[in-house]
């Protein structure tokens, strides 16, 4: 074997995934056609949830100064995001070139055997490993690994070579994204709807101004190469009347609505992430941090797996949790797109959302929609509330230590965390055999409101992603079965 994994792909979706493998030990190729970072950035800034993510790995630190907001749409429709509370707020204008370049470093210090300038050209699943085919600098060769994940984008190579059903609707229309210098434009954050069809400003560090700009009545086209800014700047006055052509383009692409999903994330040995398992249209900021969320899933169980500490079955779970995420991540993007792109006779639609966003049961839901805070797994029946749910942000108090760490704290390491916050020593005792790959803490909440989810809460288990797989009192099956279901046999049952 040369390696335990190979991922393929060098974008957050892959670089995540590299990074939650190596924190488990697990052998990575990581293995990347393009020679260096294009420097591009598609994404801008994270939702709440990839905030959550990246303080859970102690990585928020690594980006600076990060500006943060309550501000956010649903289709063009102003949402309040502060009524999510406990949450992050959400990053505005981190460019997906900076995340890049923060996951490169960190997946680097880990070890990641990184390998740019390699391209797959094959992909075959023996049954008992996977064999790449690759060009690389040094003509073409062969790995094999015991997995293989595509993590390569919404062409994915790896995806075509297994034949991974990719079923949806082929883009309708084109948009172009420019990120320009030298102009001076009003910010349009959330887009603003016009006639002939829809613009957005954004402004980005460095005198740079982030402009998308969609024309109704524009089929998509087969391009090999960028569009010139020429196009888009015609698109612009043609839309808005303002004449841009002055401004300095810094990089420009063009894309559609095509909307596709997988019908499955895993074909035995070979798994899809991110764009390569579900591609939409950009909106609302998700498709990034969507794909980090996949990798965040799955990095954990593969190791596991590759580990033999758990069960080929585990896998199947990330199959079971990620595609419904997916599937839901279509629907809304479709539906924003319907909102935000199409004319004056959806303007009723408008309207009637407009006045149902007032309401605040409706705004949450569209919040928790958009952030990726509503995302609920099947991890076993219960009454507690955050059952199958991300544990919130929570303060706690250790013998330990003399000042408080944080729930996100103890997840830096990527391993599941067994929250005693009662000191039961039973509940420890139980938990004992899992130790190897489980920290039990125990801890005292520190503030935790009388209506909070936690409140009177005894204990939870939380998974390396931060979900929570088990509570007390709340869960309807023991913690010794949660602990095998998520984290494998224990360590006696390992041995015999």
């Amino acid at each position: 074997m040369d390696a335990e994994v190979i991922v393929v792909g060098a974008g957050p979706a892959g670089l995540m995934l590299a990074g939650e493998l190596r924190l488990a030990g697990v052998d990575v190729i990581l293995l990347e056609r393009l020679a260096e970072r294009t420097g591009e950035s598609r994404g801008l800034g994270f939702t709440a949830r990839t905030m959550e993510v990246f303080a859970q790995r102690g990585l928020l630190s690594r980006f600076g100064e990060i500006e943060v907001s309550d501000f956010g749409h649903f289709g063009g429709l102003p949402v309040d995001f502060s009524i999510l509370d406990g949450a992050h707020q959400a990053a505005k204008t981190v460019p997906q070139s900076h995340t890049e370049t923060v996951l490169e470093e960190w997946v680097a210090g880990l070890g990641t055997d990184i390998r740019r300038r390699h391209e797959v050209l094959a992909v075959k699943d023996d049954g008992d490993s996977t064999l790449v085919e690759v060009r690389g600098p040094d003509g073409v060769h062969e790995l094999r690994a015991q997995y293989l994940v595509g993590c390569d984008g919404g062409r994915s190579k790896v995806r075509k070579a297994v034949g991974f059903d990719f079923p949806g609707t082929a883009a309708t229309l084109e948009m172009y994204l420019a990120d320009v210098r030298g102009l001076d434009l009003e910010p349009r954050m959330i887009g603003e709807t016009l006639p002939g069809g829809m613009v957005m400003v954004g402004h980005l560090p460095g005198g740079i101004t982030r402009l998308i700009v969609c024309e109704r009545g524009t089929p998509p086209q087969r391009r090999t190469e960028a569009p010139a800014f020429e196009e888009v700047a015609a698109a612009w006055k043609r839309l808005t009347g303002t004449d841009i052509s002055h401004g300095e383009p810094v990089w420009v692409s063009a894309f559609g609505d095509a909307t596709r999903q997988v019908t499955r994330y895993r074909d035995g040995r070979v798994l899809l992430a991110g764009d390569s398992a579900h591609i939409h249209l950009p909106a609302g900021g998700q498709g990034m941090n969507t794909s980090i969320q996949d990798a965040v899933n799955l990095g954990w169980k593969l190791a596991a797996v590759v580990q033999g500490r758990a069960p080929e079955a585990l896998l199947d779970t990330y199959h079971d949790e990620r595609h419904p995420v997916g599937r839901r991540l279509l629907m809304n993007t479709r539906a924003q797109g319907l909102l935000f792109l199409t004319g004056e006779e959806v303007q009723p639609v408008r309207d009637v959302l407009s006045e149902l966003i007032s309401y605040p049961d409706v705004s949450r839901h569209l919040a928790g929609m958009v952030s990726g805070l509503e995302i609920h797994y099947d991890v076993g029946s219960g009454m507690h509330p955050l059952l199958g749910r991300r544990l919130p942000r929570l303060d706690l108090a250790t013998a330990s230590t003399a000042h408080t760490v944080t729930s996100f704290d103890l997840l830096n390491p990527g391993r599941g965390v067994l929250l005693d916050l009662e000191d039961t020593a039973a509940l420890r005792e139980r938990a004992q055999p899992w130790a190897d790959r489980v920290d039990i803490v125990t801890a005292a909440p520190v503030g935790v409101a009388a209506d909070s989810p936690l409140a009177g809460t005894a204990a939870v288990l939380v998974r390396p992603d931060g979900y929570v797989a088990w509570a007390a009192p709340g869960s309807h099956h023991d913690l010794p079965m949660a602990l095998e279901r998520w984290f494998g046999p224990a360590r006696s049952a390992q041995r015999r």
